[in-house]
């Protein structure tokens, strides 16, 4: 028995595409590919979530998306800086869509939420400390 997914696989991406279509929107790609936002939350709702859960706490099945809700690697803010220009294991370099302010924005917004209490913000400049992007 086929399923509709199996029958339509291009409805079906389509379909999630649209599903994520107003997080999407708070945060919109320019022409070049970089994002528009310049806030944490919004940056972290468009592009972060659809791994890493709304609620921060990660998930399993297709692939293993950590949580960052209550992560202790998140205390050292470059580490996380560096893993969201560069990537990491399955984790694209999403860094390569953002300028040093956006990556500083998301990477506090996750320092401070999701029961993490990091209170020792990244700047632009910190980040763009980490050298040329991949």
């Amino acid at each position: 028995m086929q399923t509709f997914a199996s029958k339509n696989p291009t409805k079906l991406m389509l379909g999630l595409a649209l599903a994520l279509l107003p997080a999407a929107a708070m945060a919109q790609p320019t022409n070049g590919g970089g994002f528009t936002s310049r806030d944490g939350e919004q940056l972290y709702r468009a592009i972060c979530q659809g791994c890493h859960m709304a609620d921060g706490k990660g998930a399993q099945g297709a692939g293993m998306y950590p949580a960052l809700a209550g992560n202790p690697r998140l205390a050292a803010g470059l580490y996380a800086a560096l893993v969201v220009r560069q990537g990491k294991n399955g984790m694209p370099p999403v860094g390569n869509f953002l300028d040093d302010e956006q990556v500083a924005a998301v990477v506090n917004f996750v320092r401070t939420h999701f029961g993490n209490t990091y209170q020792d913000a990244l700047t632009a400049d910190d980040v763009k400390k980490l050298g040329k992007r991949p």
